[in-house]
Order: C-alpha cells, then structure tokens, then sequence
C-alpha cells in the first residue's frame, strides 16, 4: 500500500464526462449525477483502510449535502484482478451494507480516473452547479482512525459551495492508497 496525497485544487476546472455502470444496474453520467447546487465525485474502494474508515461519516455528510442541493458518486478505479476486495459483486455488497445514497460506479478502463487526476482512495472533488472544480481535500482530519469532534472539512466546504458557488481557498490535502492501476499491456 502507498500512502499517497492529493494536488492541490485547481480551481474552475472543469468536470469530466463519463458514462458508467454501477452496482444498481444503471449506467449513470455526469448529468445523471449532478445536483442542483452542485456535485461531489469521490474515488474510492472497498479494500484500503483509509475508505473503510469513514463509511459512516461518508454516509452522513453526503446525505446532509444532497439536501442543500449537492449531489454526490464514488467511483471504483482499481484493478480488481489484483485487488478482488474491489470486485463489482464486493462493490455491490459494500453499497448495500452501509446504505450509500450515491451511485458507486466501476471505472474498468481506468479512463475516467485518468481524465480526473485521481490519485488516491479516498479522492474527493467538489464542484459547483456549473461543475467547475471548488474543493479537492480531506474528509476531515481523520485518517485511518477517528479523530473525535474532527472538523468536518468536506461538508463545510461544499456547504460553503452550495451557499456561494465557491470553494474555500484554503484546503487540506485528502490521504489515502495509491488508485490500483493496471499493468500497462505493452
């Protein structure tokens, strides 16, 4: 496992399209994600212990952001050959478990990562209802253990979003394991 961070935010940059399936059988878009106020785009897994540590949390903050109008999807880029924890039956299963009330989608090609600049799991970007890019931080200042009372630093400032249309200029760093590419087949 590689610790990684990720970049600083590059404000206004505009949110990559995608079209892909997820674990309710849908295929979901931008536009099918986006909110009103707003979208969050979070790269996760179901094997790295920096994301198994803040379902709960992930949980809570992206149901209190939908009801200011931000919409929120995970999206699975690992290789699940080499990462079967990350398979789409075990991504199914971890949806269902802790009742995500987002779209968890399978990135296979990697394409949709790559377009991002994703880099770890987890990997948060916040955009703003015109999905220009206003947040690219932390969840809180917990990382694989739960620091009590943390600041909630993902939900303020997409509240702040959702209120202004802009993120705070100020951001920490989100923290998590290198995203599980593929082997290059040449």
């Amino acid at each position: 496992m590689v610790r990684m961070e990720t970049p600083v935010c590059d404000f206004g940059t505009p949110a990559q399209d995608f079209a892909l399936p997820g674990t309710d059988g849908k295929t979901w878009t931008l536009a099918d994600c986006r909110g009103e106020k707003g979208l969050l785009v979070m790269f996760i897994c179901n094997h790295c212990p920096y994301v198994k540590s803040i379902h709960e949390r992930l949980v809570r903050d992206t149901r209190e952001l939908q009801a200011l109008g931000i919409n929120s999807v995970a999206i699975m880029a690992n290789d699940p050959d080499e990462y079967p924890e990350d398979s789409f039956d075990n991504m199914r299963r971890v949806a269902e478990e802790f009742d995500f009330p987002f779209p968890y989608l399978i990135d296979e090609t990697q394409q949709v990562a790559q377009a991002y600049g994703a880099v770890c799991t987890p990997d948060f970007f916040g955009y703003n209802a015109d999905l220009q890019l206003q947040y690219r931080g932390r969840l809180d200042a917990s990382r694989k253990e739960l620091v009590p009372d943390a600041r909630r630093d993902l939900f303020e400032a997409m509240k702040k979003v959702a209120e202004t249309g802009h993120g705070p200029g100020q951001q920490i760093p989100s923290m998590g394991c290198s995203i599980k590419w593929k082997a290059d087949p040449t």
